[in-house]
């Protein structure tokens, strides 16, 4: 966090909480209160729901890191990064290639920034995921110093140090073959799904045709906005690779609808689902995608420099330029368009995304073999975003630019991380309590 010398009071601090959300928020929420009415319940329910729900708040507290400090420079300072690395947004993902792989996932707040900023974000996540498990603040500390040197040692091998086996064998993606433990029960889940048990689950035959079932968050379009978001759908369809378009027949839409009930981060936000052919005339083939707006990355208010903001044509854009650069082998059905004048995200609705699940995760010995893996799994995921990436924006190695920064003090890097996560999980607790007070006190203006 920013250095301070006094500690806000609790109303000072609550109303520099309401004025973040009503940056962040205040044009989405003025268009659907109601759904701002349920994502701010789902943050009322714990610290760790609402430190996921106001990565808006956690930047604005971060934000003297841009001008610099220990393990940044001209080239750390401004890297791809996740932008939301909470520790609950790794599961699995099936690649362009047909493989199951186990990483990071939901790209929304992707961006441009300080590579440190992910870092704090995840390890602050894992305070108050600790805190909440009754585990000790030593225990704490030692699970973020086991997740900061896994990835500073992942980041040695990526840079061409090391020995962790061969290099090939030291960086080899979380797959069905290399994965232990809950990374790898994630990956069993996901291969045991079928693309026929989630169309069963949102769609129906009628008339010889798969078509949407009514219900479960669908809603019927007027022909006015259905022709909208066909029209948006055409000029999608010119983002994807040239490869991955070899039969046309595909891409046949077969039915469109609006939904309701997304996710926590993506309240207000408009989305629609499409109904496609696939990759062959069997129903059992069809494709789901969604079309959503793209959202303002909270990290964006915070990076002032015009050649990344410059670098996006929308929102829709920068989230799949991102993700792309930011994940091997991402979703083949991953592209952008725009609706309204709106920048839009489309991606599959996978059967086989599996999000990591720690309900059953207790015991520190079995978290600490976890948070090294997810440590590996984001030094992998920050290599990856650099000049090999096809995008010019971050012209450099990454991994070699933040093994350069850490250099022989591995220890002083985790040590940042473990203040940092005790003095900021603290800070998202007591913040909770506030934001909890002005929701149910009708202090939110708009709601």
């Amino acid at each position: 966090m920013a250095a301070s010398t006094t500690a806000p009071s609790d109303e000072e601090r609550g109303e520099e909480i309401l004025a973040v959300l009503d940056t962040a928020f205040h044009q989405l929420l003025a268009a659907d209160p109601a759904a701002f009415r349920v994502k701010f319940r789902k943050m009322a329910a714990s610290a760790f729901a609402f430190y996921r729900g106001t990565a808006c708040l956690f930047y604005k507290d971060v934000e003297a890191d841009r001008d610099g400090g220990p393990f940044l420079d001209d080239r750390t300072g401004r890297v791809w990064i996740h932008g939301d690395l909470h520790a609950e947004n790794f599961g699995t993902y099936m690649d362009s290639n047909g493989r199951l792989v186990f990483n990071v996932n939901d790209f929304d707040e992707a961006y441009v920034g300080p590579f440190l900023w992910d870092l704090k974000r995840f390890a602050a996540s894992v305070a108050l995921l600790g805190y909440t498990k009754a585990l000790s603040d030593g225990m704490i500390g030692d699970l973020v110093r086991t997740y900061a040197r896994a990835y500073r040692e992942r980041v040695r091998v990526l840079a061409g140090g090391g020995d962790g086996g061969g290099e090939d064998a030291a960086v080899a993606p979380f797959t069905l073959e290399t994965a232990t433990g809950p990374l790898l029960g994630a990956l069993r889940d996901a291969r045991a799904r079928t693309r026929f048990g989630l169309l069963d689950s949102m769609t129906e035959i009628r008339d010889h045709e798969r078509r949407f079932a009514p219900g479960g968050g669908a809603v019927a379009l007027d022909e006015e906005t259905r022709a909208a978001v066909l029209d948006a759908f055409e000029t999608y369809l010119r983002t994807l690779p040239e490869a991955w378009r070899t039969r046309p027949d595909s891409f046949r839409v077969k039915d469109v609808v609006g939904r309701r009930g997304i996710g926590i981060g993506s309240a207000g936000l408009p989305s629609y689902n499409l109904l496609l052919e696939g990759n062959s005339d069997a129903l059992e083939n069809d494709v789901v995608i969604y079309l959503k707006q793209a959202q303002v990355p909270a990290v964006s208010r915070h990076i002032t420099d015009e050649r990344i903001r410059s670098y996006f044509r929308h929102e829709g854009h920068r989230t799949v330029i991102s993700q792309r650069a930011l994940q091997a082998h991402a979703d083949r059905w991953l592209g952008w368009t725009e609706l309204g004048g709106a920048g839009q995200l489309v991606a599959e609705v996978s059967p086989y995304a599996v999000d990591l699940d720690w309900s059953d995760l207790d015991e520190p010995a079995a978290i600490a073999e976890l948070v090294a893996d997810l440590g590996r799994a984001t030094a992998t995921m920050h290599a990856a975003a650099d000049d090999s990436s096809g995008q010019s924006l971050v012209p450099f190695s990454t991994e070699h630019a933040i093994d350069e920064a850490i250099g022989d003090d591995a220890d002083g890097f985790a040590e940042l991380l473990v203040d940092f996560a005790h003095a900021y999980g603290a800070r998202a607790r007591a913040d909770h309590q506030i934001f909890l007070d002005l929701f149910r006190n009708g202090r939110i203006p708009g709601l």
